[in-house]
Formats: C-alpha cells, structure tokens, sequence
C-alpha cells in the first residue's frame, strides 16, 4: 500500500468514527470534524525580524552600561538615554546615583523608532557590523 492510499483510509476512517459518535449532530448542537491528512505538512509563515529572539532571550548575567556608555554605543546624545529612562521604555537600575542601563533593552528602544536606528547604524556600533539583519 503506498502513502497516499494509506493517508486516505485513515481520513474516511476517522471520518466515519466521527459520525458515528454523534447520533443526531444537528440535535446535540456539535459539528461533524473533517480530519484530513495529507502527506505534505503545512508551513506557517511568521513575521519575524531576524535577531530578535536572540533580543528576547532570558539572559543569565545582562550586560549593565552607563549613560554615557549607552549613548556612545547607539551613537546618540545622553539626553536621549535619561530620557527613555524617564519614560520607563528602557531596563534600568539605580547603583549609588548612577544608571545602570541594560544593553538588549537599549537596542530595542533604538530600533523603535526609524531616526534612532539610523542613528545607532550611522554613529553607533551599528557602524562597525558589515549589515544588520532585518
């Protein structure tokens, strides 16, 4: 017996277990299921930006940057960082009187908005990498 064959009797049994489990299917209010098996799977197409699973991660010990260090490495002003850490948009913490920003939420503020990720790629580390994924 070959595949398809196979595929097909196995569609017309469940099929008929189906129906016969329901009695009167317009009474109960249940709908007969159709199971249909084909020997191609199906391929879900996703809408990811590449590199951002890795951006999404739990990581173990997350790199910890200063102000001035984060606006040196997204090639933008400090006033820019104290402002994202103003509006809560950024992960950060209070060591002494100093931020500590961390650096996989201060990419993700930079690629929010198209003027600061063309900052980050033109005056940050952006301009060191070959080609960002996108």
């Amino acid at each position: 017996m070959d595949l398809k064959s196979e595929l097909k009797q196995l569609n017309e049994t469940l099929n008929n277990k189906e129906g016969s489990n329901i009695k009167n299917s317009s009474q109960s209010g249940k709908r007969k299921k159709n199971y249909i098996f084909t020997d191609k799977p199906k391929r879900i197409k996703k809408h990811k930006i590449k590199g951002e699973d890795i951006l999404n991660k739990s990581i173990n010990n997350p790199v910890w940057l200063s102000v001035s260090e984060a606006a040196k490495i997204g090639g933008v002003q400090n006033k820019t960082i104290r402002r994202a850490i103003q509006s809560r948009a950024v992960k950060y913490k209070v060591k002494g009187n100093r931020y500590l920003i961390e650096i996989t939420s201060i990419i993700k503020y930079l690629y929010k908005k198209t003027k600061l990720k063309n900052k980050f790629n033109d005056f940050g580390i952006g301009q060191y990498v070959e080609k960002w994924e996108e």
